[in-house]
């Protein structure tokens, strides 16, 4: 196996800069909700049929849905994402599609803290989706083409649940 890449890291590519665009128009609360469910529902199983007993990653999703209820403080959701959620993709270092599963739990999970945490739904998760589909052997303009057709999945999930003229979007400074 070819060392594999991480993530993407194309940020002027068309798919992501028009994923920036339509997150920009976004409040926090919504950026959440969509990177936690689209985690929950398409990255999540990607980590646990590698390590079906580790829920580090699920954990980092539930506790910050926890803390969109109310129901918890963000200490104790920061401290899921970055002790547990982190350490389960750093501990995945030899299965490249689950690392990158966890490292999209993570920052999704994040996005309650930070909004620009929610691109990495993209930039991990993806690239997730392509080396499970593809394997970690797959030719890298494979694996890309893969990784932009989740990312039109994604920005799809996005329009969908996406507020139309928010009044109080996220102010977002991307510094990548």
């Amino acid at each position: 196996m070819s060392k594999a890449r991480k993530m993407l890291s194309d940020i002027n590519a068309p798919y992501l800069q028009s994923l920036m665009r339509l997150i920009e128009t976004q409040s926090k609360t919504t950026l959440a909700n969509w990177c936690i469910g689209y985690a929950e529902e398409n990255i999540l199983e990607i980590y646990e049929k590698t390590y079906p007993g580790d829920d580090r990653p699920r954990s980092a999703l539930t506790a910050a849905r926890d803390w969109l209820d109310g129901k918890v403080k963000l200490p104790y959701v920061k401290n899921i994402i970055l002790n547990e959620c982190h350490a389960a993709a750093r501990e995945a270092e030899g299965s490249p599609a689950a690392q990158a599963a966890a490292r999209t739990c993570g920052q999704a999970a994040a996005t309650i803290h930070t909004p620009t945490h929610s691109l990495g739904l993209a930039l991990y998760g993806s690239l997730a989706v392509a080396y499970d589909k593809l394997g970690c052997d797959a030719g890298w303009d494979a694996l890309l083409s893969a990784a932009t057709a989740e990312c039109g999945k994604m920005e799809a999930a996005l329009h969908a649940i996406a507020v139309e003229n928010e009044p109080n979007p996220a102010k977002i400074n991307w510094s990548c």
